[in-house]
């Protein structure tokens, strides 16, 4: 019996030794074929990983892969989520988790080294949604140059002011475009119905900030600035805008000379009365704003505003010198605010005539009933 035992040993071991290496065969065959698989689903790994990195990347990708694949919340909404300068890998991928942005922290550090991307994310701040799944997110923390920008424009503006802030916007719109489409009178405005011959769309670009696209167009960045002159031209407005004897057109005339003779809102609704009792009697403004509306771009200031103005600029030969022809100019100066527009529809009720800057550089005027107490206001 002995001997018979002693026999079975060696073909026992053989098979323990055929099963073992069958085993190791299969489970290297299952290791090797891991990046492979990864790639299908997951894309190439980096160039910059060794064997080893993009085996165990690839079996935790595979492993985690729902996690990966699949949103964190399919009905979330969208988060504020801003990457500091310097941050590190690990941070960002747990704080995307704590706010649930993402399931597994661990899984999408893993994803990012995989395709190289964790040395490329952009610091900037983000508005990252919920529903988008953690390998999009992974791509889109690469750009944190927003989508979308806010475009201002100012109070005051012309045209070509608000035509030259268009460059270092961010928005797509040249000059050109915006000037041209500005030349092109929409419809669907009733305000706008009953513009002159060779009117353009200045004094209806309504002031404030615009948040657009930056593929927008200059046809989609007017429209939402007369949206908001439509909004503004409330019931109320254009009654008081009646009251006065003007029309829409006129109004907003009005309102950009003194949107742009005003320092402070307070004294808009006085210069109107002293704009509205000259007009009532025939009087010429003598608006230093229409003369340098009328002037243009001065090269030597760099401005579309020549500050002072000469006795020779006064002179200018022009429709909008309003220092030499009488009533209102033919079209607006500026793009005025509500401001300006309440002034004109709700002015102050004086006997003032004229009015000039005061003396201790405060922005505010001196306002006078005849031309004498005019000239008593002068500065020494």
């Amino acid at each position: 019996m002995t001997p018979r035992r002693s026999s079975c040993l060696p073909i026992l071991t053989i098979f323990g030794l055929i099963t073992i290496t069958l085993g190791v065969i299969v489970l290297a065959a299952v290791v090797f074929s891991l990046p492979e698989r990864a790639a299908k689903t997951f894309g190439p790994a980096s160039p910059r990983l060794n064997s080893i990195q993009v085996i165990y990347l690839s079996a935790m990708l595979l492993w985690h892969e729902q996690d990966l694949s699949e949103p964190a919340n399919p009905f979330g909404e969208p988060q504020s989520f801003n990457i500091e300068l310097g941050e590190t890998l690990p941070s960002i991928a747990a704080r995307l988790q704590d706010q649930g942005l993402i399931r597994n922290a661990e899984a999408f550090r893993a994803y990012l080294q995989y395709v190289g991307l964790d040395t490329t994310l952009q610091a900037g701040n983000y508005t990252i949604s919920p529903t988008l799944s953690p390998l999009a997110i992974a791509h889109f923390l690469q750009d944190a140059t927003p989508k979308e920008v806010t475009f201002t424009i100012l109070a005051g503006w012309r045209m070509e002011e608000i035509a030259a802030a268009l460059p270092t916007s961010g928005l797509e719109i040249t000059p050109q475009e915006f000037l041209a489409a500005c030349r092109s009178i929409p419809s669907g405005y009733p305000f706008l119905e009953d513009l002159p011959p060779g009117a353009s769309l200045e004094g209806f670009l309504f002031p404030g900030e615009y948040r657009l696209r930056r593929d927008a167009t200059a046809e989609q960045l007017l429209t939402l600035a007369l949206d908001r002159f439509a909004n503004t031209l409330n019931p109320e407005i254009m009654e008081g805008i009646t009251r006065q004897g003007l029309s829409v057109y006129q109004a907003v005339i009005l309102a950009s000379i003194i949107e742009r003779e005003a320092v402070l809102d307070e004294e808009m609704p006085i210069i109107a009365s002293v704009f509205l009792n000259r007009l009532a009697i025939g009087m010429k403004l003598d608006a230093d704003s229409t003369v340098q509306y009328a002037l243009g771009y001065n090269e030597s200031q760099q401005t579309w505003w020549t500050n002072p103005l000469s006795t020779s600029d006064l002179l200018v030969q022009s429709a909008y010198n309003t220092y030499q022809q009488t009533g209102l100019p033919p079209g607006p100066i500026a793009n005025p605010g509500l401001n300006a527009l309440r002034a004109v529809a709700f002015p102050a009720q004086t006997p003032y005539y004229y009015f000039r800057a005061a003396c201790d550089g405060s922005g505010r005027h001196v306002f006078a009933t005849t031309f004498e107490e005019h000239q008593n206001n002068a500065c020494p």
